[in-house]
């Protein structure tokens, strides 16, 4: 098979198109042909090596993907999976490949009418949204949510869900974004190269906010912190600003935002009720009952048309390197995807 390999950690440069040994599946894994590739921020640390779990090099990136099945597990029951299903599944790496194996447990069955690139685009979006809001958070009718990035995958997720959920929503977005942002029903779009969302935020809700989601990191994460009133929960999913345009490490941003970052003390958190959430759905492994019943409610919505992927644009695997630079220069409105001919 070939697979698009990252043969040491650095800019999009280093990824290489290469012939690898097709997987071999162990005892309960299933082999599955890959149709499209989900592309996550997470992708991108990965392949500068700052992304926590990152193999060494050379490693085959890749967190999640939508294709069919070419062998079930062996001795999977009739009514399991069989070859020719249609399934999305998530894995830590390995994903961009023609063909992958992994815990049959890890599959999901793609829902009717949905393409392989909307089922790749949704597993890690839709999850860490779900997840953050409404098991970690508890959000209920009515609450009110800061959405930062609210045009790329994860936002565009945490809206349509937040939506689904009657919440109030503040998004942020460069200016390119804002009428994207008000065809998605953002109650309060915002534009971060002009506005200062901490002020707008607290103009609008003098008491403070209910949740703010945040995966930029540095003084943004204190600034969102502030937006939050009595039971507000911060949710931190990524530190994004550790990335320049460049698909480089800055080690300078990287440094300054490290400094910038606000240390949250307990005592604090007790005096001011509010919480401070991480959420990385790569540490789960032992939950997979908790994410598999969230999946259920997500694919619910997406029958009763509630949600919808936005797929921004489509690359063929081998230029990966490509689709990287794209999202780097934030240039991406929804998700990015890799389709495997």
């Amino acid at each position: 098979m070939k697979a698009m390999v990252a043969r040491k950690y650095g800019a999009p440069e280093v990824f290489e198109w290469r012939e690898m040994p097709d997987p071999q599946p162990k005892s309960g894994e299933v082999l599955v042909r890959v149709r499209a590739v989900g592309i996550n921020f997470a992708d991108l640390l990965a392949r500068m090596g700052i992304y926590s779990g990152t193999p060494k090099p050379p490693f085959i990136p890749g967190l999640e993907l939508a294709g069919e099945v070419l062998e079930p597990p062996v001795g999977a029951p009739e009514a399991a999976l069989r070859a020719g299903d249609r399934v999305i599944a998530m894995t830590l790496f390995h994903a961009y490949a023609e063909k992958i194996a992994l815990p049959a447990g890890q599959v999901f069955p793609v829902p009717e009418g949905m393409t392989f690139e909307e089922a790749a685009a949704m597993p890690v979006n839709y999850l860490t949204a779900y997840h953050s809001m409404f098991y970690m958070g508890n959000l209920q009718r009515g609450d009110r949510i800061l959405i930062h990035g609210a045009a790329g995958g994860v936002g565009v997720a945490a809206v349509q869900l937040a939506k689904a959920r009657g919440l109030v929503t503040f998004g942020t977005a460069s200016t390119a974004k804002q009428e994207f942002l008000r065809q998605q029903g953002v109650d309060h779009p915002m534009d971060y190269t002009r506005d200062d969302f901490e002020k707008i935020v607290r103009h609008i809700a003098p008491d403070g906010i209910e949740m703010a989601f945040d995966p930029i990191g540095g003084k943004s994460f204190a600034k969102s912190y502030r937006c939050l009133g009595p039971t507000g929960r911060l949710v931190v999913y990524g530190f994004s600003t550790v990335s320049g345009a460049s698909g480089r490490m800055n080690w300078l941003s990287a440094a300054r935002a490290m400094w910038e970052t606000p240390r949250f003390h307990p005592l604090r958190l007790i005096h001011e009720n509010k919480a401070v959430i991480g959420v990385h759905l790569g540490r789960m492994p032992s939950r997979g009952d908790v994410l598999r019943a969230q999946w259920k409610e997500i694919v619910a919505l997406y029958r009763e048309g509630k949600v919808k992927p936005v797929i921004g644009k489509t690359f063929p695997l081998q230029e990966a390197a490509a689709a990287h630079t794209y999202m780097h220069h934030r240039q991406n409105i929804g998700k990015v995807i890799l389709v495997v001919n």
